[in-house]
């Protein structure tokens, strides 16, 4: 198995400030390479911003800036938000950026001296905000956006057109083969259902604006949104300019690209199409995960109700705010985020259950022993049974974590860690200091402890970097 592992984050976009939603995809992708890298894996962890199409050239307008201008505000409020998340990523690419336009014109002009790009005519119904063509059978209350619900536009226009109907059967059978392509199980047989209505060719090419990558071949025409976008991933693991480095993490890498489902087609229909097309491996996996509503309801700016990360972290710590996004719901399902339920959580898992073993275990060690570390004696049944506790929590995070079900992974080491305190109430240090023919036993226990912090903190250490590091310190 690969030693390489290339995990990415989608590239947002650059219209709205970073949101609940970006930052837990976000937070995944860095849990998940914190956790293979903790496993010696060579790892390369990609995030960054979407900055051309329609939807900025219109915003920066309206606001009397060049779109040039707009993007270069915006991008660093993710920048900054990912800095205060604790995200340790390896690059962060801007769509804008110089080697992203030629990884694009190489993509472009693979595909099309292959022949699978034509000229011809679009007509057709085109949501801006969503950036997308919706064909006529997708159309809601008359006129409307079935994503965003918005009024579409009917634009005509001479195309550029991808032929991805041709790579149709091709994608179908690499789903077929590959079970975990498409991750979870349930958006893998809503994309299979999607395709097997029969794929349409792609308009690639856009003439009615000016913000987006100029197609060579096609004077004029500047790149679809999407196809410019997907190609991001290419362009940071050096496509168009390191093909050592391309050698390395895709050619020979465990490539994962986490998502949230909204975006799941484009990622897992348009984007296979594209490198099918370029004669590039696929990923190995794309996953995506649900929704966050706030308190039981969508997130609106109208309502007032949009959860913000940087306000949470002022309220409850960073690594408070990471874990409770991680348990709180198992990557795939929607969630909700509550202030009840965030309170609670971090009140009895990482207060009473968490903070209460570390404490008592430091308190109870300087108290008995000065916080020297003394020599343990024999191993009952009771300390055996913790270790294989621990060899089996292992297996089960390996696995959890694996099939990005971090929810679960957790629960696995809270069970540890809930098995340890109630280690303390059966062993009863207090009253084996009180016999001096217990003094062996009693550093046994408590070395026990300690040895199970020190495990706790490494175990815990992929979602709360900064709490992992404190208890390391202190032991």
């Amino acid at each position: 198995m690969s030693k390489n592992f290339y995990v990415t984050t989608p590239i947002y976009y650059v219209n709205g400030d970073p949101h609940v939603g970006s930052a837990y995809t976000t937070i995944a992708a860095d849990v998940i390479a914190r956790y293979k890298k903790s496993k010696g894996f060579n790892v390369f962890f990609l995030t960054g911003t979407d900055e051309h199409g329609q939807k900025v050239e219109e915003t920066a307008r309206g606001r009397g800036l060049t779109p040039q201008e707009w993007v270069d505000s915006m991008a660093p409020k993710f920048v900054d938000m990912w800095e205060r998340l604790n995200i340790n990523y390896t690059d962060f690419i801007r769509t804008t950026e110089l080697r992203h336009k030629e990884a694009v014109k190489k993509i472009l002009k693979t595909v099309y001296d292959k022949g699978d790009i034509y000229k011809g005519e679009y007509e057709g119904k085109y949501c801006v905000s969503c950036e997308t063509f919706v064909p006529e059978n997708q159309i809601i209350n008359n006129n409307c956006c079935p994503d965003c619900g918005k009024e579409l536009r009917t634009v005509k226009e001479e195309s550029y057109f991808f032929k991805m109907s041709k790579y149709q059967e091709l994608l179908l059978e690499h789903i077929e083969k590959n079970p975990d392509f498409i991750l979870p199980i349930s958006r893998r047989n809503e994309v299979i259902s999607f395709i097997k209505q029969g794929l349409q060719d792609l308009s690639i090419s856009r003439t009615t604006f000016e913000w987006g990558i100029p197609i060579e071949f096609a004077p004029g025409h500047i790149t679809y949104v999407w196809f410019d976008a997907l190609t991001n991933y290419l362009t940071a693991v050096g496509y168009e300019n390191n093909s050592e480095l391309f050698d390395t993490m895709w050619n020979n890498g465990e490539v994962v690209h986490l998502l949230g489902k909204d975006i799941l087609r484009f990622h897992a229909i348009i984007w296979p199409c594209m490198l099918l097309s370029a004669g590039i491996k696929l990923p190995d996996k794309i996953v995506s995960h649900g929704w966050w509503t706030s308190e039981g309801e969508k997130m609106s700016k109208s309502k007032g109700n949009v959860v913000s990360p940087v306000e949470e972290i002022e309220k409850y710590g960073v690594d408070a705010f990471r874990y409770c996004l991680m348990r709180e719901v198992n990557f795939g399902n929607d969630g909700d985020y509550s202030t009840n339920s965030i309170i609670n959580r971090i009140n009895s898992d990482l207060a009473n259950d968490l903070g209460n073993l570390l404490n008592r275990t430091l308190g109870m060690y300087h108290k008995y022993f000065d916080g020297v570390i003394r020599e343990s004696g024999k191993v009952e049944e009771i300390d055996l049974n913790v270790i294989s506790l621990y060899d089996e929590t292992i297996k089960i995070i390996e696995e959890h974590t694996g099939k990005f079900e971090f929810s679960k992974a957790l629960e696995a080491i809270w069970r540890f860690i809930s098995r340890m305190n109630k280690y303390v109430d059966e062993t009863t240090p207090w009253l084996l200091i009180k016999d001096e023919t217990k003094k062996q036993r009693l550093a046994t226990v408590m070395n026990f402890l300690i040895d199970s912090l020190v495990k706790i903190a490494v175990l815990t250490m992929p979602y709360m970097p900064e709490a992992s590091q404190n208890i390391w310190n202190q032991l």
